[in-house]
């Protein structure tokens, strides 16, 4: 990959990433400029997070060649994002977690246990886990996922802070405990 000019006939680097990400000739070459998701990141090899996907970014989920996405609000798919996932044969797994903001509301451990399993199974990559906005819901089954990979928690409530910044919850910590 090249920064600005050099080998590549000067090629910047988000025309080779928009080409690697299956964009055609990149930034000006007739390709489809690609738009990540709000707070989006590789967690894993297969394994992507992010806030809830706009049709902005269906382009570059489309990239991903998902097979399958970890939706964890209680809200129905809107329309056009079940009408991608559709088309396109991605599993959608559902997990209703209610948002909240109250101090001593948890998450539901057996959800999270149900979740995970379903991260955990390779037939689902690549997968996508998202919520509203990709920061506390998703940074709980993220930071789970974490202890199973026998992460230090010090370095789990790095990345669940990351993400949360300045919207952290106690209760998300606690839970990822």
């Amino acid at each position: 990959m090249i920064l600005e000019s050099g080998e590549n006939g000067g090629e910047s680097m988000i025309g080779t990433l928009a080409r690697s990400l299956g964009g055609g000739g990149g930034i000006g070459g007739g390709g489809e400029l690609l738009c990540p998701p709000t707070n989006f990141a590789m967690v894993d090899r297969g394994i992507y997070r992010s806030g809830f996907p706009n049709s902005d970014n269906l382009g570059f989920l489309d990239a991903l060649k998902l097979r399958s996405i970890v939706y964890l609000c209680p809200e129905p798919y809107p329309e056009v994002n079940a009408e991608f996932v559709k088309s396109r044969g991605i599993r959608l797994f559902q997990f209703g977690i209610e948002g909240s903001k109250e101090p001593f509301v948890t998450i539901p451990k057996d959800t999270i246990m149900e979740a995970l399993r379903v991260l955990l199974d390779i037939r689902n990559h690549p997968v996508l886990i998202h919520c509203k906005r990709g920061k506390h819901r998703t940074g709980c089954l993220v930071g789970c996922f974490r202890k199973l990979q026998n992460w230090c928690l010090s370095s789990v409530f790095e990345e669940y802070l990351r993400f949360a910044a300045a919207k952290a919850r106690v209760s998300d910590l606690r839970f990822i405990e």
